[in-house]
């Protein structure tokens, strides 16, 4: 897990480097807080354009799914949130099966919750035909 954010944070850093070289060639330069607002700024717009299409259509269908994407995304922040905490403070091993077990964890449990979910609703339905 440490080496894969090693890698990941070297991969940031030289693309960092490169964008701030290429505004320097073309006379543009941005500071760090210029091109933050600039490359998140544009990264944010672009992956709204993406999501609202595709929240738009799967709305169509079940908006618990998307209730389901929204949570499974704010799972996978708090997971690797724990994992980095657990580095910074010494407690605990910072291991990136931990954070495959903790999603798990939660689609094993949705998968129940759906499963318990579908059960009431058939029950509903039969019993609803047996009261006519």
């Amino acid at each position: 897990m440490i080496e894969l954010l090693k890698v990941l944070a070297n991969l940031i850093n030289n693309l960092h480097d490169i964008i701030l070289y290429i505004s320097d060639v073309l006379g543009l330069n941005l500071s760090d807080k210029d091109l933050h607002f600039w490359l998140i700024g544009g990264i944010g717009v672009f992956l709204f354009f993406i999501t609202d299409t595709i929240f738009k259509r799967i709305a169509k269908w079940n908006i618990s799914a998307i209730s389901f994407i929204y949570t499974f995304t704010v799972l996978v922040v708090v997971v690797f949130a724990l994992e980095i905490e657990q580095k910074i403070t010494n407690r605990g091993n910072m291991e990136f099966a931990d954070i495959v077990a903790g999603l798990w964890g939660f689609l094993i449990m949705f998968g129940v919750y759906l499963i318990i979910q579908n059960a009431i609703s058939l029950f509903k339905k039969v019993l609803g035909k047996y009261k006519r």
